[in-house]
């Protein structure tokens, strides 16, 4: 069963890594979106009031400073908190977002045992009454993320599916998938929990499963922490297909699409891709574009036959 789950493991990593990647790249490689212009755009210098470069006189002659910290301070802000949310549905936040956090501490919770592992292969005890004060911390760390992984993730994975069922709105926009996915992710988050709280309390297993898996050596694991570890790898493989991947995305379209104020300036890359889209075919047809133009051409004539004017 050791060498099961070792294969299991490294098979699981591989795969999310790679099928991430090519989604991601196939999303980095999709033509300019339509452009928005909604402000405030975080990174402006006048993003308070919703000001943007366009307010300065020849403002294609000037610098455009961008605050990123800013930007990627907003972005962490919004998967930690999710204030829009509880703005428009407080009693849908308390359950959508310790579901959000069980996800993302659970995932933190397995690198942090990868490179405990790596520190123990190393020579550093980590326990609770560790000679050296880092294999303290990292003992306290790996027991709070782990801990608060499992208990929100239950909670959440519990009152997901409640408060959809019980909201009429919720759940007309309801697919059985969700659902499922409800119940998949309770499986996964309960046997971590019943594992934890039951048989393994200071996660002691958790370091050693990480340790065989760098050092190829199987370990004797209780069959309930097996269990948890087939069902999270498992999670793994299938949480690149699912609607998960918005976790990436709207990081993605918070950067490339809401705050995407690049000016379309002559000689500019983005008019060079403007311009090779624009000279691309229609490939579909209705009664004002006809199939077969470019997209420029579309543009500049409206494909409707022109009407006959009525002559005294």
């Amino acid at each position: 069963m050791g060498t099961l789950i070792i294969v299991l493991t490294y098979i699981a990593y591989v795969l999310i890594v790679v099928v991430y990647t090519i989604k991601i790249t196939a999303w980095l490689k999709m033509p300019p979106h339509i452009r928005w212009d909604l402000y405030p755009v975080i990174h402006e210098e006048n993003y308070r009031y919703g000001g943007s470069y366009y307010e300065q006189p020849e403002w294609w002659t000037k610098p455009r400073p961008r605050n990123t910290w800013r930007s990627l301070f907003y972005s962490l802000k919004d998967n930690f908190y999710m204030g829009e949310y509880y703005k428009r549905n407080r009693t849908y936040w308390l359950c959508l977002l310790p579901w959000h956090l069980g996800f993302i501490f659970i995932i933190t919770f397995h690198i942090l045992c990868f490179f405990a592992a790596v520190a123990m292969f190393g020579g550093l005890d980590i326990a609770a009454n560790a000679p050296h004060v880092a294999g303290r911390v990292f003992y306290t760390i790996l027991l709070l993320t782990g801990g608060f992984a499992f208990v929100s993730g239950t909670f959440g994975s519990i009152g997901m599916p409640i408060i959809r069922l019980a909201d009429r709105g919720l759940r007309t926009y309801s697919m059985p998938m969700n659902y499922f996915n409800y119940l998949f992710f309770l499986v996964v988050y309960g046997s971590g929990l019943l594992a934890w709280l039951l048989l393994d309390p200071t996660l002691d297993e958790y370091r050693a499963y990480w340790l065989g898996l760098i050092t190829l050596t199987p370990p004797e694991l209780h069959p309930m922490t097996v269990l948890h570890i087939i069902l999270f790898d498992i999670f793994l493989i299938y949480l690149p297909f699912t609607r998960s991947t918005h976790y990436i995305t709207r990081i993605l379209a918070y950067f490339f699409i809401r705050w995407d104020d690049e000016p379309n300036l002559p000689g500019s890359e983005l008019e060079k891709q403007i311009v090779g889209l624009l000279g691309r075919k229609v490939s579909w047809e209705g009664k004002h574009i006809p199939t077969g133009r470019s997209w420029a051409e579309a543009a500049m004539e409206s494909g409707l036959p022109e009407t006959k004017k009525d002559t005294p």
